[in-house]
């Protein structure tokens, strides 16, 4: 025990935590790691395993978390069932006349697949594999494109059900609903910008997004579109409100909404005839996958969090951020660029296990509402899967990227989203009650 202050060890962990994550190393080993590290020279000693094993049992022994396999098999499951394509195809047809009709099918497609899923993976992939070379074929600019697919995917982590929305409230021992209820009016806000900005532009300017010709429309009837549109929009509401309507109606816990949820998404795979036992198998695979690295993920926080805040690092924190005296407002918009920061860095996960411990009793103190607080953070978290250099959503989209479309297409594309999302948070910030009015109306 080297008998360091507290502020040395605030300094000193979370270099560690930045040369461990720049080295490359994964995120559960480096909190875990620097756990031991300053557990063992700080004020505990070899006792600290014992601390460890306290908080570990204490975060598996949470009964909400286990929401999260279930909702990410929901998603599996919905993934192998078409319906994204079905529904893609049946408004490309009803917008396509529409200047940009095409791009804001692709955000329309994005917002249903985001309240049936939540995960962003998924959503960017396979709306870029269905839209990206379609929009690209009708002369849709490279980098709108490539934006809209990418900022219509991260809607996935916001608009409930979203595996970051259940560790949210568990790490902010908060209802499950009212966190849920909380994230779907700024999920739509946001998607209504995407959509807006998307028309204007095209309405502005033409040529970045041109309409379908008469010839491909003549290829189906408006009976026609009615019927895919109704066929493949009715499955996934249906599997929305056996969700999200059991749970604000409190006829089910998060848990419960999210068994029912995987159940629904199993019998939409048989309903469409993609059922086969080497998809549920693969759907069970990438569900443990998932789940694993949330978990262990999970485990490395808290070790970390324990140690640091028992070593006097929330404390030391909390000082500095306030002794800045830059007033209420002023001490919410640092805490808010330093999330903002760390999303070029750090996922969302880390981000939420190690600033929830230390910005959320600033923010008690400062006297903000702790459901509008939290829920302003998941929308500032959007930009993390945006922002280089370490934007998940450019990496999902470069991945599948059709020729002609470079690296830089991508990384231009964003800076516009982006700003909007910056104009969100303000929507959000400005008008609370975007944020507390559906919480009080819907969960019971």
């Amino acid at each position: 025990m080297l008998g360091l202050s507290p502020e040395w060890l605030v300094i000193l962990m979370f270099a560690g935590l930045f040369i461990g994550l720049f080295s490359g190393h994964p995120l559960a080993f480096v909190l875990g790691g620097l756990a031991v590290i300053f557990g063992l020279i700080g004020s505990w000693g070899p006792s600290i395993y014992s601390l460890f094993a306290n908080r570990i049992f204490g975060t598996m022994d949470n009964y909400v978390l286990l929401a999260i396999p279930l909702f990410i098999f929901m998603a599996q499951f919905l993934d192998q069932s078409g319906v994204t394509e079905s529904l893609f195809e049946a408004l490309r047809y009803m917008l396509g006349p529409l200047r940009g009709g095409i791009g804001i099918s692709v955000i329309m497609v994005s917002t249903v697949f985001a309240a049936c899923t939540g995960v962003i993976g998924a959503s960017v992939v396979t709306m870029g594999l269905l839209a990206l070379p379609m929009m690209l074929k009708y002369g849709y600019d490279k980098q709108m494109t490539c934006g809209a697919i990418c900022s219509g995917g991260t809607l996935g982590i916001l608009i409930p059900p979203s595996i970051m929305l259940v560790v949210m409230a568990s790490e902010a021992t908060m209802s499950v609903g009212q966190i849920f209820a909380g994230a779907v009016i700024p999920g739509l806000i946001l998607a209504a910008l995407y959509t807006g900005y998307i028309a204007i532009r095209c309405f502005v300017n033409p040529q970045m997004g041109p309409p379908i010709s008469p010839e491909e429309l003549a290829k189906v009837t408006k009976k026609q579109i009615g019927m895919m549109v109704l066929k493949s929009l009715v499955p996934p509401v249906i599997l929305i409100l056996g969700v999200l309507g059991t749970l604000f109606a409190g006829i089910a816990t998060p848990t419960e909404a999210s068994g029912g949820g995987a159940f629904l998404a199993f019998l939409m795979v048989v309903a469409y005839g993609k059922f086969s036992w080497k998809n549920l198998q693969e759907a069970i695979v990438k569900t443990a996958r998932t789940s694993t690295m949330v978990l262990i993920v999970l485990v490395g926080a808290t070790c970390f969090t324990g140690v640091f805040l028992g070593n006097g690092g929330g404390d030391v924190v909390t000082r500095f951020v306030l002794g800045l005296g830059f007033g209420k407002w002023g001490t919410y918009a640092v805490m808010m660029i330093i999330i903002f920061i760390l999303g070029m860095f750090i996922d969302w996960l880390g981000i939420v296990l190690i600033c929830f411990p230390l910005f959320l009793p600033i923010a008690t103190q400062l006297g903000f509402d702790k459901l509008w607080f939290v829920i302003i953070i998941a929308v500032n978290l959007q930009a993390s899967f945006l922002t280089p250099p370490f934007g998940y959503a450019l990496f999902y989209l470069r991945g599948i990227a059709v020729k002609g479309v470079e690296t830089i297409d991508i990384y231009k594309g964003i800076i516009p989203y982006v700003i909007l999302m910056v104009i969100g948070l303000l929507i959000c910030t400005i008008f609370p009650q975007t944020i507390t009015w559906l919480p009080t109306l819907v969960v019971k």
